[in-house]
């Protein structure tokens, strides 16, 4: 049963980090005729890394409350329910979540779509008014699955190289975490450390995101994981991997592709044990593998395309042409 119920908590926390990532899209079709916002999330693209970098430092924030919960906690039935508790607001507050417009407009729904993209006009600065513009209609009712991730040879370039990213970052993140002797201290005072040292990092990210790009930033991090310090970079890789793959891929396919992602993840935070394990072998080795995770990591994002400040792509065709709209945005 626990096992069980380990595999829905799972199922669950993927939801939620995939549909937060890629909640309502403002791109769409409404009668016809494509219309179009500034930024295709619920925030423009010149805030779009400050939802990201909010996201990230909540995580940061209860991962320095838990090691202090699980001091004083110390039955581990009660400790699962204290840390679970919370997903309760979950439960209260989803009802006040934005629908995605997408998913609506594929429902045929065009009207309570047409809704959401005037709060989110009105939440950007851009008063009520959607603009429309001469472009190659998504059709509504049109399906894309996640072998469209391979279908095409630029996409299947971006699946791959986010897939290998992800891994490497979740191998090499987790690997460090799961570490908590390695410092010979307190596994509570560690877990505390390794936490705390992760808010500055990625504070520093809030700011490297538009100063040099999400590319460099991604790479940079990831070429920098040693030790606690790696703790903290590796942190503030994973703050921007999340905004950065998401605003690789286009609207049709972000959430497939986010859910592929996802997964390359929890596949490398599997393997982050095992990892450990081959201390065995060579007390170094478990630091080598994982700092070659990371290097490999960092020399896979430096293929892929720089976001910032460009609209996101709108369909697999807009990738395979290397993004038609490449202008800066101002």
């Amino acid at each position: 049963m626990f096992a069980v119920l380990r595999f829905f908590t799972g199922f669950c926390i993927t939801g939620i980090v995939i549909v937060s990532a890629v909640l309502s899209e403002t791109i769409c079709i409404l009668n016809n005729t494509l219309y179009y916002l500034a930024g295709v999330e619920w925030v423009d693209v010149k805030h779009r890394k400050l939802v990201g970098v909010i996201d990230s430092f909540s995580w940061s924030i209860w991962n320095c409350v838990f090691p202090g919960i699980a001091y004083y906690v110390t039955d581990w039935r009660w400790l699962i329910l204290s840390v679970s508790s919370p997903l309760i607001l979950n439960i209260i507050t989803w009802r006040w979540m934005p629908e995605s417009a997408r998913w609506l407009i594929a429902k045929g729904k065009f009207e309570e779509a047409q809704m959401y993209l005037k709060k989110c006009a009105k939440m950007n600065g851009r008063f009520v008014c959607l603009q429309s513009r001469k472009h190659k209609v998504i059709k509504a009712d049109q399906t894309y699955s996640y072998i469209d991730l391979i279908r095409t040879p630029k996409m299947r370039k971006i699946a791959l190289s986010t897939g290998v990213l992800w891994f490497c970052l979740a191998s090499s993140y987790y690997g460090i975490s799961f570490n908590i002797t390695g410092l010979g201290l307190s596994i509570y005072l560690t877990q505390f450390v390794y936490s705390l040292i992760e808010l500055p990092a990625k504070g520093t990210v809030y700011y490297l995101l538009d100063k040099i790009g999400r590319r460099p930033t991604q790479m940079g991090a990831l070429l920098t994981v040693v030790a606690v310090i790696g703790k903290g970079f590796s942190s503030a890789s994973f703050s921007t991997v999340v905004l950065y793959c998401s605003e690789l891929y286009p609207t049709v396919l972000r959430q497939n592709g986010f859910g592929y992602n996802s997964f390359m993840g929890r596949l490398g935070v599997a393997v982050a044990p095992f990892i450990l394990l081959l201390d065995e072998v060579w007390e170094k080795l478990p630091q080598l593998v994982l700092c070659l995770l990371a290097l490999t990591g960092g020399l896979v994002a430096r293929m892929l395309p720089e976001t910032r400040n460009r609209f996101l792509p709108e369909t697999i065709e807009d990738i395979e042409q290397r993004w038609k709209n490449k202008k800066p945005l101002t």
